[in-house]
């Protein structure tokens, strides 16, 4: 998907909170938006280049939302609401080769106690419940999720192992929101609990998805399959 707001490069310079960053535009000094709550310490970091999202809402309090940083060369976009919108597009363009039969895509469904990303159907009304998770932390290739703890994950796997006793399709795609990448895994020094909870979701059926991104300063669109290793 292209971004279709304007793009603009600047300097990381700080992160006072989790919602704010402090950016160096065009030598100008300014605050702008993180749309990513997690912690992204290792690509955060003084003097990143990064990309900005000119936003032209009028009662915002800043301009801009900070979607991309440079970690060397690599580009790894950290907008927390864009993984949902590729994995849409790779849907729509069927992309995702177990899930090509499934013809109705309807966004942010319920089961049970959990909202999940995607309800998916056949014309034959078989359902198939898809939770997306957005991954930045990488290491020398290697990535892994998540980058801070999160008991909401956790509970939405439990939940899709749910959905399979009930006969229905189930799954979590884990978009990797960059290149280069040769294997992933469940970040368990991190969050022992869900990489608990994620094997037991493959153990019960759950499908597990893993793809790259490809991510470019106009552009990031769904890649290929990475190696699952957990």
């Amino acid at each position: 998907m292209e971004y279709i707001k304007e793009i603009t490069e600047a300097e990381f310079i700080n992160r006072p909170n989790r919602f704010n960053a402090l950016v160096k535009i065009n030598g100008k000094e300014e605050i702008v938006h993180v749309p990513n709550t997690g912690r992204c310490k290792e690509i955060l970091i003084p003097g990143t280049k990064i990309l900005l999202r000119k936003e032209d809402n009028p009662t915002r309090k800043t301009k801009y939302d900070l979607i991309c940083a440079y970690k060397g060369d690599k580009l790894i976009n950290i907008d927390s609401q864009i993984p949902n919108k590729v994995v849409m597009e790779a849907l729509i363009n069927k992309k995702v080769g177990k899930l090509i039969e499934y013809n109705s895509i309807l966004k942010e469904k319920t089961f049970g106690k959990s909202r999940f990303d995607f309800k998916l159907e056949k014309e034959t009304g078989e359902e198939y419940y898809l939770e997306v998770k957005g991954v930045t932390l990488e290491n020398n290739g290697y990535a892994s999720f998540p980058d801070a703890p999160t008991d909401r994950g956790r509970k939405h796997l439990l939940e899709l192992v749910k959905v399979k006793e009930e006969g229905k399709g189930a799954g979590v795609l884990f978009l990797i929101q960059m290149e280069g990448i040769k294997e992933f895994t469940s970040n368990d020094e991190n969050d022992p609990a869900f990489g608990e909870a994620l094997r037991y979701a493959k153990e019960n059926g759950v499908d597990i998805f893993v793809y790259s991104c490809i991510v470019s300063e106009k552009e990031i669109t769904l890649n290929k399959e990475v190696k699952l290793s957990i």
